[in-house]
């Protein structure tokens, strides 16, 4: 099969140079902390890739009615949660998929389905040059506010708050008049009293533990494993607070402790440097056309999802944020938000290297027989 070189051209291979290292060192990490553990993620990375090729060759910008029923496919999920979900730390966020034993995080594949609804709509309405009014505003809003009301219910606050400042973080950068912001900081502001009650027992809990004078256990041993990882940081025979389990959850919510006390300071360095780079990175996709706004809505979101992520578990380690389950992103253990993240830089290098048919008033199918099956397959899934 030939390959158009206009994809290897548009292609970004400094954004896969980039996510290489930080999944490297997760691997090496957890295979260290646990063998079981590394074979499934092993597992989770080699799907992830073999998805991320599949994603990558998905025509996105032709499949505004696909797109649409995904979202609301995933809000049915999310409504069958609350029905027959599986109960798990309190919470009921997961549904088993019958047959084969496996579980599935309705919340994660929600993030996808929104950023893609979010640029579909928007490519279709572009933001004034004032931005948004409050009519747009409310419309778009309404496919954030939904699915972030169904996860916090389930409950997740944690990854309600991240869907809310996703969304609403790429209308901040995309464009919506300054009075709108300004009248949602006051009514936010007042009514914070009535949101702070509103929160479960648990969720008050973390927010008196973090503003305590005295840190959390979890919080206290994880910045102890900080301090201990020095410079340059100690051999693994010598990483006391991990092998000896002092450390909690060492190799998911607390895996960047353990990254420091395995690597020091130098260590820690290097790491966000990276993820700075890859946030920049990304955030660059803006600029390479104003008017591709799916790939600008598509590039804000994930760079947003991925400074979010970061900042909030590196917070968190480090006694500067409530405990949450907020992962490193693609370095934490699991399978769901991995393949997620997979997911979208899959679908960001598909509207990099697929974009030179991108014409606006034009449909990049407009040689083709127009009475020709494949013609009537990409009218049948596009608006």
């Amino acid at each position: 099969m030939m390959i158009d070189r206009r994809i290897l051209t548009h292609f970004d291979f400094l954004l896969l140079f980039l996510i290489l290292p930080i999944i490297a060192m997760s691997f090496f990490l957890i295979n260290e902390a646990s063998e079981s553990l590394s074979i499934k993620q092993g597992i989770y990375i080699t799907a992830g890739f073999f998805l991320f090729w599949i994603i990558f060759f998905i025509p996105f910008r032709s499949l505004s009615k696909s797109i649409s029923i995904f979202y609301w496919f995933c809000i049915l999920l999310l409504l069958f949660v609350d029905v027959y979900g599986t109960m798990k730390l309190g919470a009921q966020r997961w549904i088993v998929i019958p047959g084969i034993g496996a579980s599935l995080q309705p919340s994660e594949p929600v993030k996808v389905a929104i950023l893609l609804m979010l640029a579909n709509i928007i490519a279709h309405n572009p933001p004034p040059r004032n931005g948004y009014g409050w009519k747009d505003f409310l419309k778009i809003s309404f496919y954030i506010i939904l699915p972030f009301l169904l996860i916090l219910k389930q409950p997740d606050l944690g990854t309600a708050l991240v869907v809310l400042i996703m969304g609403f973080g790429i209308l901040f950068l995309i464009g919506v008049n300054y009075k709108i912001w300004l009248s949602i900081f006051l009514v936010v502001s007042i009514a914070s009293p009535l949101i702070y009650h509103s929160l479960h027992d648990y969720q008050r809990k973390r927010i008196h533990d973090f503003i305590a004078e005295k840190p959390s256990y979890h919080v206290r041993q994880s910045v102890i494993t900080i301090g201990s990882g020095g410079l340059l940081g100690k051999s693994k025979e010598n990483s006391t607070q991990t092998q000896l389990k002092f450390l909690p959850i060492a190799t998911s919510d607390f895996i960047f402790a353990y990254y420091v006390e395995r690597f020091g300071f130098v260590g820690a360095f290097i790491l966000l440097a990276i993820y700075v780079g890859l946030i920049l990175h990304i955030l660059s996709f803006c600029f390479i056309d104003s008017r591709d706004y799916r790939l600008r809505v598509m590039a804000s979101g994930v760079a947003l999802l991925i400074f979010v992520y970061m900042g909030v578990n590196v917070a968190m380690t480090i006694g500067l944020a409530p405990v949450v389950g907020v992962p490193l992103p693609m370095f934490s253990y699991g399978g769901s938000s991995f393949i997620t993240f997979i997911v979208l830089l899959g679908i960001l290098e598909n509207l990099l290297a697929f974009r030179f048919n991108f014409e606006y008033n034009s449909s990049p199918f407009r040689n083709m027989n127009k009475k020709g099956p494949l013609a009537q397959l990409v009218r049948a899934l596009g608006s």
